[in-house]
């Protein structure tokens, strides 16, 4: 294009008010990406023994110990989904998460947001590997209603909501990228998640 040809547009389309097209992609927000597709454990890879299916359009977990690890790799994310666990169970939704090289049927390497009833250790806590590590303010759950739980993780700032409060607010460093997993624990026990979504924040971030 012409130099002159160029001002003259320009020119053109300030005097009727249009502006230069601009880049906005930096300032968006970062939508939510779906993690379950309401069907099948399409997108999804077991380990363990716990057993998982989906049943009525909800990611269902039951029998013996194992976990069921979502593909996506992340380090700063934000992970969402509303979860339901049965008397006496003991669940966890994971982040920044890699199985065990030495047993990959092993409990996971990373950050778990407890799911739990029962114990000390309840619902909201963040986990480390057999380690209750960052303290929730109070139990708001019950054995077989639903739920919603929100983890936000960008650096070593690790946040936990449960039904949209927020009851954990930690710092730790240790676990930089991975995974989300969902936890199958004991015998007999059931855990159920369905809308399950998270953003990758690592652009954002940076």
């Amino acid at each position: 294009m012409k130099p002159l040809f160029a001002s003259i547009l320009l020119m053109a389309a300030l005097c009727y008010g249009a502006e230069p097209a601009k880049n906005h992609a930096a300032s968006e927000p970062i939508e939510f990406i779906k993690l379950f597709n309401g069907t099948d454990l399409t997108g999804w890879t077991v380990r363990g023994k716990a057993q998982w299916s989906v049943v009525n359009g909800v990611l269902t977990g039951v029998d013996g110990m194992g976990h069921i690890y979502a593909d996506p790799v992340v380090g700063d994310c934000e992970v969402r989904g509303v979860f339901r666990v049965s008397e006496n169970g003991n669940s966890g939704l994971y982040l920044r998460c890699n199985p065990p090289a030495e047993n990959p049927d092993g409990f996971p390497r990373g950050y778990e947001a407890q799911i739990c009833n029962h114990g000390d250790g309840f619902t909201g806590w963040l986990w480390k590997p057999g380690k209750p590590t960052g303290p929730a303010k109070k139990l708001i759950t019950k054995d077989n209603e639903w739920f919603a739980l929100r983890v936000r993780a960008v650096g070593d700032h690790i946040q936990i909501w449960v039904n949209e409060e927020l009851m954990t607010d930690f710092h730790d460093a240790e676990y930089k990228r991975g995974h989300f997993a969902i936890q199958g624990h004991n015998a007999g026990m059931k855990i159920e998640a369905k809308e399950l979504y998270f953003k990758n924040l690592e652009a954002q971030s940076k």
